[in-house]
């Protein structure tokens, strides 16, 4: 008689619905093992489009098309040419992504901890999320990729840090104290006003929302929030002198 297989061993169990709990465990076990044997402590999690491309690449995409279109310009150009040229002008929003990444990473790099602080953590994928990842390794610090598996477009981009890239199939996160980037398009397409007065959510949830329009402001705020939330108050002295911080515990 052959032997049974330990269930979590068995390919069968762990495939199957009842098995589910047991894989939905795993995929927060791992970055909890892989996490301390890196000694990240905590994160800063940047969420962005992964359709908006660095500014050279969005030039360049657009001057081949232009040279293309020289020679056989017809309405599907034009449609092309709209397109690429809004493809340049939102590439500011990777660039600024990248920027924001870079000056975290930086000061993070100054704390006197023994672990590494506000980790720069994306979904890993390409457009916003690479920017993260590229600036925060661009600032010297470690660089994590959360990269769920879809069918498109989500390939893991190349500046996650090694050992701190991770594939999951379920994902789910919860964010607290955000930074809108960009206000004028916030301010256009999320309103959150009716839903405290409806009691949807209390009034006070509206302060979790910052708008920023540069990365030295998004920075600011954010450089602020951590210090205030997550590290003990510095003396006046260490307040008054740039990158020095005392972390808890």
């Amino acid at each position: 008689m052959s032997q049974q297989p330990l269930a979590y061993l068995d390919p069968e169990f762990l495939d199957s619905e009842e098995g589910r709990p047991v894989r939905i465990l795993s995929e927060y076990l791992d970055p909890l093992r892989r996490f301390k044997d890196q000694k990240i402590q905590d994160t800063v999690v940047f969420f962005g489009s992964a359709r908006v491309d660095s500014r050279e690449r969005a030039e360049r995409a657009l001057n081949t098309l232009r040279a293309r279109g020289v020679r056989n310009a017809d309405e599907h150009y034009e449609i092309e040419m709209k397109k690429s040229r809004k493809a340049v002008e939102w590439a500011r929003f990777y660039e600024d992504a990248r920027e924001l990444a870079r000056l975290l990473s930086e000061w993070t790099m100054s704390l006197q901890s023994e672990n590494h602080r506000f980790v720069v953590t994306s979904g890993g994928g390409p457009g916003i999320m690479e920017a993260a990842n590229r600036g925060a390794r661009e600032g010297g610090g470690k660089t994590i990729g959360l990269n769920i598996r879809l069918p498109f477009e989500q390939g893991a981009n190349p500046y996650i840090t090694d050992g701190l890239h991770f594939e999951f199939h379920y994902f789910f996160m919860r964010k607290i104290g955000v930074v809108l980037y960009g206000r004028e398009y916030w301010e256009e397409v999320l309103d959150l006003k009716p839903m405290a007065e409806w009691g949807a959510i209390a009034e006070k949830d509206l302060e979790l929302l910052h708008y920023a329009d540069t990365p030295a402001d998004a920075f600011e705020h954010l450089r602020d929030h951590l210090i205030a939330n997550h590290l003990e108050p510095m003396t006046a002295q260490e307040a008054a002198t740039p990158g020095i911080a005392k972390t808890r515990g």
